[in-house]
């Protein structure tokens, strides 16, 4: 049993990316070959965004949007403790400082009455109003920036109400889509908020390519030219007159490639993921002590993950032995909230700090989900899990 099953989906479409990959061979444009641009203005098409600008990952999605931004040292960048290093390690490496804000308990997404406190916090130097860096208070107030939401699991953030924070004060919003792409929020496509979207193409997400990749999407044409422009390193009207400083985060055409011959069958892929999270949702219905993901009303998860919540850590550990006794991967995302990570340890938060993201990390794991779950290993999968309890 595989927790995400590549395999599968090779099979079904393995003669159109060897045709596709074929093709790049013969134009022998590997560099921003023509794949990429068709790739740009189709999933820009998709999701409702009048660019999309392809980089070499969902990482360096992330940093070019914090580049065009203006972000740099002594601002204050504002997002989830519950996330992969990427969101905030980008903040890092351009000077700013992550300040992290806790999550809501349903949707692991970042709590917007979270983050009003800690803009106000940051404003006013004041960690009792919400826990601030060690920076913060040491070096005066920072200014805050930018909101980097993430979209957890599959599920877009609230953006209604994140924007308008956003709007009061001031606050450029990146949405870290890496795990959203095709997901929906009152009829919105995921890579359609905020100024700038992010999204990475790694083998694992809903649309992934066979290496890294990533991609930006902006309704703004001026911030579209500036993530050009620093894809390339900063290059101006040609890759040897640079009029800024960038980085080399060019998509790989190889990859475009394979994007486009997945992306043929990625809506019936989307609604392969529903109907195996229906049959998990039958399953786990009236099992104590296990909490199934819950998606609001109004949104549409691209079910990146399938991440369920156990009564406490010692339950998850029986249970993540059990699965392991039968045979079924999982896997923790994430086990230590990054404001506790020791890569952070520089910003000075402690334990307690966010309590709704360490209760999560303590309590969450998740199984194999992908368009191909058979009926039966989902049973399978779920009575192993059941009989830990």
């Amino acid at each position: 049993m595989q927790f995400i099953d590549l395999a599968a989906q090779q099979r079904r479409i393995r003669s159109d990316i060897e045709a596709a990959v074929a093709r790049v061979l013969d134009h022998g444009r590997y560099v921003m070959g023509p794949e990429v641009a068709e790739l740009e203005e189709r999933l820009a098409e998709y999701v409702g965004a009048a660019d999309a600008v392809g980089c070499a990952s969902g990482t360096d999605a992330l940093l070019m949007a914090l580049m065009a931004a203006g972000v740099g040292p002594g601002d204050a960048v504002l997002t989830s403790p519950f996330t992969f290093i990427a969101t905030a390690e980008v903040v890092s490496l351009i000077g700013a400082v992550p300040v992290f804000v806790d999550i809501d308990p349903v949707t692991f997404n970042i709590a917007p009455d979270s983050l009003e406190r800690a803009v106000r916090a940051c404003r006013e130097n004041d960690p009792s109003v919400h826990p601030l860096p060690r920076r913060a208070a040491a070096g005066g107030p920072l200014r805050p920036r930018a909101v980097i939401p993430v979209d957890l699991f599959g599920i877009p953030a609230d953006y209604d109400a994140i924007g308008e924070i956003a709007r009061a004060q001031g606050l450029m919003v990146i949405e870290d889509a890496a795990q959203s792409f095709g997901g929906e929020l009152r009829g919105r496509k995921a890579c359609s908020f905020g100024d700038i979207a992010c999204t990475s193409f790694f083998p694992a997400k809903p649309l992934g390519c066979y290496g890294d990749g990533g991609m930006c999407f902006t309704g703004d044409r001026d911030l579209a030219e500036v993530l050009r422009s620093i894809r390339v390193h900063g290059q101006g009207s040609d890759k040897y007159r640079n009029v800024r400083i960038g980085i080399n985060g060019r998509l790989d055409t190889i990859q475009a490639a394979v994007l486009l011959s997945k992306f043929e069958i990625f809506p019936e892929e989307l609604k392969l993921r529903e109907k195996a999270v229906a049959r998990y949702s039958a399953l786990l219905e009236g099992s104590p002590g296990l909490t199934a993901p819950v998606v609001p009303e109004d949104c549409v998860s691209a079910w990146a993950q399938y991440s369920i919540l156990a009564r406490d850590p010692e339950h998850r550990d029986a249970v993540l032995h059990g699965l392991s006794g039968e045979g079924v991967p999982s896997a923790v995302y994430y086990p230590i909230p990054l404001h506790l990570q020791a890569a952070f340890s520089f910003l000075g938060y402690k334990n307690g700090d966010f309590p709704v993201s360490e209760d999560c990390a303590g309590r969450i794991f998740s199984i194999p989900m992908h368009p191909y779950l058979d009926a039966g290993d989902q049973e399978r999968i779920i009575t192993a899990a059941r009989n830990t309890i």
